[in-house]
C-alpha cells in the first residue's frame, strides 16, 4: 500500500496528521495525492459545495503595512478609496447575490479595525438586511473585540473572516503593523460571541511548503471549518508586484494536502482563483468544495452563474 493509501485511510478512521506527515505529501505523486484528497472530501462532506460572495464595504487607506494588499497607505496603488457603505448598496448587493443561488454574503472593510462607530453603523444596516434578505450573513471588519463581535452578531451577522495569512514563523515577514498572535485573539473573541470563523491565507507570498502546513495546523487548532485559500496576485505598487506567481500544479497539491490535515473543513478557492487556467476545476476534485464567486475586492474575480454552471457539472449541491 503507497504512503498517501495508507494515510487516507487512517484519515477516513479518524485520525488527525501531523506536520511531518503533511510535509512528506508535497513530495508525492500529485495524481494519486488529489484522488486521494477527493475519496475524503466525499466521505466527510459529501457533495455539499459552500459559495459566498463578499462586498468591499469600505476600501483603502489602510493602517497596515501587509505587502500584498493593494488599500495599504503604505503602498501607492490605483486603488479606489472610500469610506463605510450605507445600507443601500449593502442590501442590494444581497438581494441580487441571493437570487442568483448565493448562500453567504459577506462584507469586508478595510483598515485594523472598525471603529465602534462603523460597527454600530454596519450592525444597523445588516440588521435590514438579515430582516430582508434569507442570505448567511458575514463580516470582515479586522481586529474587532468580542464585544463589537456580539453587536454584530446580535445583528443577524453568523461568520466572522479573519485570514491568518500564513504561518506563525513567516507572518513578520509579511506584515509589521499587527501581530499573529492579534489575528489569533480576534479569532477567539469571535468565537466567544458565538460567531462562527473563516479563515485561512494567501500562496505565494514567500512562503515555504513548511509554513502553508503550519497554518493548516493552526486553524485545525482553532476549530476552523472554512478556509479559503487566496493565490497572490501581485498587484504594482505592493512590496509583492513581482513575485513569481505559483503553477496551477502548485495550487492544486497545497489544496490536497489541506484536505488531509482538514478532512472535515470547507476548503474555500478564493481571490487569485481567476489566474488558474480551469478556474478552479481541478482544484474541486483534488479537495475543494467551496469558493467565494463574483468579483474580489481590487481585482475581477468569475461570475456567480459562470460558477454556478461548473458546480453543477461537477456534481456539487450547494448547500450550507
Amino acid at each position: 500500500m503507497s504512503y498517501i493509501e495508507e494515510l487516507k485511510n487512517k484519515i477516513l478512521g479518524g485520525y488527525e496528521i501531523n506536520k511531518a506527515e503533511a510535509v512528506k505529501l508535497s513530495d508525492e505523486s500529485l495524481e494519486d495525492l488529489a484522488k486521494a484528497a477527493n475519496e475524503i472530501r466525499q466521505y466527510f462532506c459529501g457533495d455539499k459545495f459552500d459559495i459566498c460572495t463578499i462586498i468591499n464595504g469600505k476600501s483603502g487607506r489602510c493602517s497596515e503595512d501587509c505587502k500584498y494588499c493593494a488599500q495599504s497607505a503604505h503602498y501607492k496603488t490605483n486603488v479606489e478609496t472610500y469610506p463605510l457603505l450605507d445600507t443601500e448598496p449593502i442590501l442590494r448587493e444581497a438581494q441580487y447575490n441571493y437570487n442568483k443561488g448565493v448562500m453567504r454574503y459577506s462584507v469586508v472593510t478595510s483598515g485594523r479595525a472598525l471603529s465602534d462607530a462603523e460597527v454600530d453603523k454596519l450592525a444597523e444596516s445588516l440588521s435590514k438586511v438579515h430582516e430582508q434578505c434569507p442570505v448567511k450573513l458575514c463580516v470582515s471588519g479586522g481586529l474587532l473585540n468580542e464585544a463589537q463581535f456580539k453587536k454584530l452578531h446580535d445583528a443577524g451577522v453568523e461568520r466572522v473572516h479573519n485570514n491568518l495569512e500564513s504561518s506563525r514563523h513567516h507572518f513578520s515577514q509579511v506584515c509589521t503593523t499587527h501581530a499573529f498572535a492579534d489575528k489569533v485573539n480576534a479569532i477567539k473573541a469571535a468565537q466567544k460571541a458565538g460567531m462562527d470563523v473563516c479563515s485561512g491565507g494567501i500562496m505565494g507570498i514567500g512562503e515555504t511548503m513548511e509554513d502553508r502546513v503550519d497554518m493548516a495546523l493552526e486553524l485545525r487548532s482553532l476549530g476552523i471549518n472554512s478556509v479559503p485559500v487566496n493565490i497572490l496576485n501581485p498587484i504594482a505598487g505592493t512590496p509583492y508586484e513581482h513575485n513569481k506567481r505559483l503553477s496551477d500544479e502548485e495550487i492544486l497539491r497545497i489544496i490536497a494536502i489541506y484536505r488531509f490535515i482538514l478532512p472535515k473543513a470547507f476548503i474555500r478557492l478564493a481571490g487569485g482563483r481567476g489566474l488558474l487556467a480551469d478556474k478552479g476545476r481541478a482544484c474541486f476534485k483534488a479537495g475543494a468544495n467551496a469558493a467565494i464567486s463574483g468579483d474580489m475586492l481590487t481585482t475581477s474575480g468569475i461570475s456567480i452563474d459562470t460558477d454556478m454552471q461548473m458546480i453543477a457539472e461537477l456534481g456539487f449541491k450547494c448547500e450550507l
